[in-house]
């Protein structure tokens, strides 16, 4: 009987692991195509019906593309942007989470349940009185302006509170002993012990600032402050669209976030499953 379980057991993991393994294949293969066509020709994307692999690789729609479409400027205002608003996001949101956590104060709890109450506002509500305020502190037309704004998220404070609740309060008090104050104890004790939630966030962060185009497109009408994601826009808005240079565009674009996932796929899987966010 234990035998015929454990042959059952092995015939539903092996189709679970199947059924996974189609799934991720048909999820990449828009990508893949994507990748594919970056090598073509115009006249070869356009053709009907078309064609999968390239007929000939035309390894020069990289380079022309960047000389045309001014890629790095692009791709340094995307890096600057993302960088600084994940640093700060990752900054505000574990200062938040720490006091949420392990301090206790009047309105703690009510704080934190208005807090996690705005992810069910629509981001679109918010985003005119937003930028009315951010043009009125001058930083419409800057980065400053796509950066700072959206730096405080409730989601990363969520998981940030969720992971700092498991870490031993004695650990706390043993600090405070020994004279360590609040601000030694955030520093030096709960963000090294954060590392896999705060990598989660890392990822989160730099996803959301990578390809967010709507607020880049209400606050910045300047070119030379375009992100990649308004560049890319732009030049898919011209009269006769290049798809060979934006399909090689869009694939530079896409290769810092796999990098970045790649690099912290073993905390994030780690955060992710210690907070609690794992279905």
């Amino acid at each position: 009987m234990a035998r015929k379980n454990r042959i059952n057991r092995k015939k539903t993991n092996g189709a679970v692991i199947l059924l996974l393994a189609v799934g991720s294949a048909l999820m990449f293969v828009p990508v893949l195509w994507i990748i594919l066509s970056s090598f073509k020709s115009l006249a070869e994307i356009y053709r009907s019906p078309p064609t999968f692999l390239p007929e000939r690789w035309i390894f020069t729609n990289y380079t022309e593309a960047v000389a045309q479409f001014r890629f790095l400027r692009y791709l340094w205002n995307s890096i600057l942007v993302t960088l600084s608003a994940t640093l700060i996001t990752l900054i505000i949101n574990s200062m938040a989470a720490f006091a949420l956590s392990k301090y206790q104060f009047p309105g703690r709890s009510i704080i934190f349940i208005l807090m996690l109450a705005t992810l069910m506002i629509p981001i679109r509500v918010i985003m005119l009185p937003v930028y009315l305020m951010v043009a009125r502190l001058g930083m419409a037309n800057t980065l400053l302006g796509i950066i700072i704004p959206p730096a405080a998220t409730p989601t990363g404070v969520f998981i940030l509170r969720q992971y700092m609740l498991t870490i031993s309060d004695e650990m706390i008090d043993a600090a405070k002993i020994d004279g360590a104050g609040h601000f030694s104890i955030y520093w030096k004790i709960m963000l090294p012990l954060c590392t896999p939630a705060l990598a989660v966030v890392t990822v989160f962060s730099v996803m959301w600032r990578w390809n967010d185009f709507l607020w880049p497109l209400i606050v910045i009408n300047r070119e030379k402050l375009f992100t990649l994601q308004l560049a890319l826009a732009r030049f898919r808005g011209e009269l006769v669209t290049d798809w060979n240079y934006v399909l090689a565009m869009t694939v530079l674009s896409i290769i810092p976030i796999v990098a970045v996932f790649a690099g912290m796929q073993k905390y994030l899987i780690q955060g992710i499953a210690s907070t609690g966010l794992k279905g």
